[in-house]
């Protein structure tokens, strides 16, 4: 399952400068807050969730909100995925994987999840 999404970085900051945290408490978490700390990281983050949520063919929604998905970093700094238990045994995931890049004024996102 392969999902991918992109993000143009000026729309997360407008969108910042008008919401600020209220606006990141909506699709990040306590802790993806404090590791988000450029607009164009948050970008990523956005479509990151996207990407997830389209991997499992749902989309953000009912069925896959945006806190049934979590990213952090790994000591390397590259990021990790991980959906909630929840979206984990419905799905039948066994691994994910995320990439994300920036450039252009674009944050892309891949994620792939590896099935039992």
């Amino acid at each position: 399952m392969i999902g991918i999404d992109i993000t143009v970085i000026a729309r997360i900051e407008k969108l910042l400068e008008k919401y600020n945290t209220k606006y990141l408490n909506k699709f990040l978490s306590s802790s993806e807050i404090n590791i988000a700390k450029t607009s164009a990281t948050i970008a990523g983050f956005w479509a990151a969730k996207e990407a997830a949520s389209k991997a499992i063919g749902t989309g953000i929604g009912k069925k896959c909100s945006f806190l049934d998905i979590k990213i952090s970093k790994t000591k390397q700094n590259a990021p990790k995925i991980k959906y909630s238990k929840k979206i984990r045994k419905k799905y039948n995931i066994k691994k994910s994987y995320l990439s994300i890049t920036h450039d252009g004024g674009f944050a892309i996102a891949v994620v792939v999840n590896k099935l039992k």
